[in-house]
């Protein structure tokens, strides 16, 4: 049996027991496991990690442990340049897109509405959502353990919360994402580009009401829904506001 001391940083800790947070604790394991292997034992996702100390050199994942190291274990660091030690994922996605898994839709329109891609469908299962997010070099973001332990993906969140607007808190700060907001541009349905629209090309679709009350027209390049400032406008503005303020 190999002896290693261990200490997780920041937001690492909640998936820690209440025992082994911010703080060093010892660690027994059998031969010589990398050192991703004996992290994800701890229960902490590869997907949550950016850096690695071992008696304070950085290295990658598959740095075996032989008993005596000192761990040092940091959150990723989306916001902050850490290139001259080793990074332990590709470069930051600088246009983040996403894709959720069926448990976070709510999520999903929430991060449309702010002009986010995001990726949702309450069929997608695990291998569609790790394709997609190798393919199309996409953020999952989850409330499963699991799939972020999956060794073949390299971008992912743990959602803590289990509520939408504080989870739309959660990745808006984890990813640095406010100032980057293009609120009314995406298509909450469907997740496509909007464009505005002439007011004559689409009259004819309008309800009565509307055609009377309202000028500006936005249209989903996808799947053709029309937008408007309607009556609950101001709501979402303010929904907005509060969510991408400084």
């Amino acid at each position: 049996m190999g002896t290693s001391s261990f200490r997780f940083y920041e937001e690492l800790n909640d998936f820690l027991p209440l025992a082994r947070r911010k703080r060093e604790f010892r660690h027994s394991f059998k031969g010589h496991p990398s050192v991703k292997d004996t992290i994800e034992s701890l229960g902490v996702p590869h997907t949550e990690v950016d850096l690695i100390l071992i008696d304070g050199v950085s290295v990658s994942f598959g740095r075996q442990l032989f008993g005596g190291e000192r761990v040092s274990v940091y959150p990723v660091f989306e916001a902050l340049d850490i290139s001259p030690v080793t990074r332990l994922r590709p470069e930051p996605l600088r246009r983040p897109s996403f894709v959720l898994d069926v448990h976070v839709g709510r999520l999903a329109g929430y991060l449309r509405l702010l002009g986010f891609d995001a990726l949702y469908r309450n069929d997608y299962d695990d291998t569609e959502i790790i394709r997609l997010s190798l393919a199309e070099h996409r953020i999952i973001l989850t409330r499963d353990l699991g799939i972020l332990k999956n060794r073949i993906v390299t971008h992912g969140y743990w959602l803590r919360s289990q509520r939408p607007l504080e989870q739309l808190r959660e990745v808006l700060g984890r990813f640095d994402l406010r100032r980057a907001a293009r609120p009314f541009t995406r298509c909450p349905v469907c997740n496509a580009p909007l464009e505005r629209v002439a007011k004559a090309t689409i009259e004819s679709l309008l309800p009565e009401k509307t055609r009377e009350l309202y000028e500006e027209f936005s249209r989903c390049t996808a799947c053709g829904k029309i937008y408007w400032k309607g009556a609950h406008y101001e709501k979402l503005v303010e929904l907005v506001k509060s969510h991408t303020a400084q």
